[in-house]
């Protein structure tokens, strides 16, 4: 089952960067930001793998990722579960190397998140709590 972006975090992922979490094979942990992380449509997120490290190894292994955003100073943020897959080419390829024109790299993949969970980041009692799955 797919969980469903609101306006909410349609915005935030719009106006914040996002960081992605991946695991290998051995349960090895890797994080980095993704300035292109953003929306695709109410269920899956996008962005565009530009180094095509670990990251994309992961990826590839085992397809599990979780994206988190936040507004420090709003005191707020979201964290988003789910499978992900990378395209070298196709529709989805197509989108993220027009996204990248003139002011990024060619990427080497676009990254496609089906969302699955979702998770409220805000402190007190809604931390780390499921908003939707």
């Amino acid at each position: 089952m797919m969980a469903k972006l609101n306006q909410a975090m349609k915005d935030m992922i719009a106006g914040e960067l996002s960081y992605i979490s991946t695991v290998d094979a051995d349960g090895n942990p890797d994080v980095g930001p993704k300035i292109s992380m953003r929306v695709l449509d109410d269920e899956h997120l996008i962005y565009n793998e530009m180094t095509g490290g670990q990251t994309q190894a992961n990826i590839n292994d085992n397809g599990k990722a979780i994206v988190a955003v936040a507004n420090a100073k709003a005191l707020k943020g979201f964290r988003f579960g789910g499978t992900a897959k990378l395209y070298t080419d196709g529709d989805y390829y197509d989108q993220a190397a027009k996204w990248a024109e003139g002011k990024f790299p060619v990427p080497k993949g676009a990254g496609i998140i089906t969302i699955e969970k979702i998770w409220a980041l805000d402190p007190g009692p809604k931390a780390g709590k499921i908003f939707e799955e």
